[in-house]
């Protein structure tokens, strides 16, 4: 079959993008249609998506994406938006950073306790995990009014499709899935009294999710049919299919706001272990599981250069690539470094705390950060390896962090492994792969896929250079 064009909804916690994937056998490559800023509302006292914002950026983007084979959405986890009775929008989702759900988990473990909440469910404990955030909205106007409940990238295709369904990869995410069976953990939704009845039925990447609404086509300019699949329509489930692995014995860290750093795996592992460890068992494209652990990303030097206004990123990464290497850390996933704002001097706090020198300027923070990043993604892929008892060769990162040079070295050298930066795009591009095999423009699994990325995007190799030893001392500073 010739190629064919398809359009890659891509909805990240900071931008929105909708790209254009144009994939044959041998061709695999994007255009941006269009960027738009994901900006947060703070309106009395809580913190929301500006959805709506959002969807009119998708229409924008779709708008000049010409003839497409088809649509795919994908977005961050865990938020929701509410519908009631008229599939009216009960005011825009609250935002996973807002404050809500601070001692929420108390009454989650009164109610199921830890280990039994793991087995169940094998998810990392996140304090705003959809189950915390519905815990806290218990009582609330809208949550009694709400008759359906759809996960962020659902709800755009319910608004472009008017089909609702919920995509097993970003419904894992809830903490009320089971990774066993994939299907939803009743045991969970009624010791927490959580009504599954709001969800609607689950469907895995690659179905059919409807086509595009008349009032959608004439507002985009599309010609009809254009119907939308089903993708990884968690960013990070789509991120991993772009991983331009050439074996199974691969590590991935998909860097952006997050760094989701783990390992790509048949069965979920669900020991007591794994969970003290805080691993979660996500469920990704074609069976899989994503077992990962999340580390606070980018977040920390994006807050950083908020607080000093915008300062060129290129000269602060060359000047801290020349302050002195591992001089302090932090554990970049302590959950203080959630809440946004006055980030530089909560890095400097929680370094006084341990002992450690306070960085003296802005290189010594920003080297910080990337010392405390490459040891986070050091720590997690060793125990990643160590609980799922899978050896891992080669360390893949994807996603923004690609075009940190500096952090790519440094987490080369903190793993003590080869690292292979790229692609940047790789959840528009796992969204594409699986739209054109859906399409039967490809064929074959999540190998083939990749194998394709492996010989059509480009990719740079770092070396780890010298040895563990400091890396151990670090670790131990910030423990």
């Amino acid at each position: 079959m010739s190629s064919r064009s398809f359009a890659a909804v891509d909805l990240g916690a900071s931008s929105g993008r909708v790209m254009l994937g144009r994939v044959g056998t041998e061709e695999l490559a994007l255009t941006v249609l269009h960027r738009f800023p994901n900006r947060p509302v703070r309106i009395g006292g809580t913190l929301h998506w500006d959805i709506l914002a959002l969807y009119r950026g998708v229409l924008d983007g779709l708008g000049e994406a010409g003839d497409v084979a088809s649509v795919g959405i994908d977005s961050w986890a865990v938020d929701y938006g509410l519908l009631d009775a008229s599939d009216a929008l009960l005011g825009n989702p609250v935002h996973y950073r807002d404050g809500r759900t601070e001692g929420t988990a108390k009454k989650v473990q009164a109610a199921l306790c830890p280990a039994a909440l793991y087995s169940a469910t094998g998810l990392q404990h996140l304090p705003f995990n959809t189950i915390y955030q519905l815990t806290a909205a218990q009582g609330t106007p809208a949550l009694a009014a709400a008759r359906r409940l759809l996960l962020i990238p659902d709800l755009i295709v319910y608004w472009l499709t008017g089909q609702a369904d919920t995509e097993i990869t970003n419904a894992s995410t809830t903490q009320l899935i089971d990774p066993r069976t994939r299907a939803w953990s009743r045991l969970v939704a009624d010791a927490l009294g959580i009504d599954l009845g709001l969800f609607p039925p689950l469907c895995e990447p690659g179905a059919p999710r409807g086509e595009l609404l008349p009032e959608v086509l004439d507002e985009t300019g599309l010609t009809g049919p254009v119907p939308v699949t089903a993708v990884g329509s968690h960013d990070t489930a789509s991120a991993v299919v772009g991983v331009p692995a050439k074996c199974a014995n691969f590590a991935y860290i998909a860097t952006g706001t997050w760094s989701l750093a783990g390992l790509e795996l048949d069965a979920p592992v669900l020991t007591e272990d794994s969970r003290r460890a805080n691993f979660t068992n996500e469920l990704g494209v074609d069976g899989t599981v994503r077992y990962l652990r999340n580390v606070m990303g980018l977040w920390l030097l994006q807050q950083c250069l908020t607080e000093w206004g915008g300062p060129p990123l290129a000269p602060l990464l060359k000047r801290a690539a020349a302050v002195t290497p591992l001089r302090s850390v932090v554990d970049a996933g302590d959950p203080a470094f959630i809440p946004p704002g006055r980030m530089p001097q909560r890095i400097a706090d929680a370094c006084r705390r341990t002992g450690q020198p306070e960085p003296g300027d802005r290189a010594e923070t920003v080297r910080c950060v990337l010392d405390s990043l490459a040891l986070a993604h050091r720590r997690t892929i060793q125990e990643a390896q160590r609980l799922s008892g899978r050896a891992v060769d080669v360390v893949h990162i994807v996603g923004g962090g690609v075009h940190n040079e500096l952090l790519c070295r440094l987490t080369a050298d903190a793993c003590g492994l080869p690292v292979v930066a790229g692609p940047a795009e790789a959840a528009a591009l796992g969204n594409v792969l699986v739209q054109a095999r859906a399409a039967g423009v490809l064929n074959g699994g999540l190998a083939e896929l990749r194998s394709l990325l492996h010989r059509t995007q480009p990719l740079r190799r770092y070396e780890p250079r010298g040895t563990s030893v400091a890396w151990k001392e670090a670790e131990a500073r910030c423990a």
